[in-house]
């Protein structure tokens, strides 16, 4: 029994240091936009402590620092950086022949279609007309959890539980200036 205990302990401190790792590998953070206006004072925060070089353009950035996690951010992130698809591979030389006779035999079907006026629809378009219903909502957010995710692996490296006292602009202040000396300590836990 005493063997699992310390194998536990061993696990459980090597999956923080490798949190850690991913956390020390951060160096430009795109803040997203929070409750209250609190990235604003977050950002400024960051940046006046030097822990993070602050961008405005969330495609240059190492990592994303928001307020929420779920389906609304993760679309967010998918527009912001595309999944890599991957690359389709080229058809033999006999089957490219006949892809070309397929697509000139489709292309003429298609000029037959088109000479034909297409009525409307019945009913009308019925699917969701906003881009992203989920980014929209407030289900996801949990008020005072923030989160620190890589932009690349979409993993959080970091998140801390930090409610803001009001809305008020010095109560915003002490919240950011919480959550920037909680990130300076994860980001040097000996000091």
């Amino acid at each position: 029994m005493d063997l699992m205990k310390r194998l536990l302990f061993l696990l459980a401190g090597g999956g923080a240091l490798l949190c850690a790792a991913d956390l020390e590998g951060v160096r430009i953070v795109y803040v997203m936009p929070m409750a209250h206006g609190l990235d604003q004072y977050l950002a400024s925060r960051l940046t006046s402590d030097h822990v993070f070089q602050i961008v405005t353009d969330p495609k240059l950035a190492d990592a994303v620092l928001t307020d929420r996690v779920g389906e609304g951010f993760q679309l967010q992130l998918e527009n912001i950086f595309p999944t890599p698809k991957p690359p389709t591979p080229e058809p033999p030389p006999e089957d490219a022949a006949k892809a070309a006779k397929s697509e000139k035999t489709s292309k003429h079907d298609k000029d037959k279609e088109s000479s034909f006026p297409s009525s409307p629809p019945m009913f009308g378009d019925t699917v969701n007309k906003l881009d992203a219903p989920t980014s929209n909502n407030s289900f996801g957010r949990s008020k005072g959890s923030i989160f620190l995710v890589d932009a690349k692996s979409r993993q959080v490296v970091w998140s801390t539980f930090d409610p803001t006292k009001g809305s008020a602009a010095k109560d915003l202040d002490r919240t950011a200036s919480d959550i920037v000396n909680r990130v300076k300590k994860a980001l040097n836990p000996k000091q």
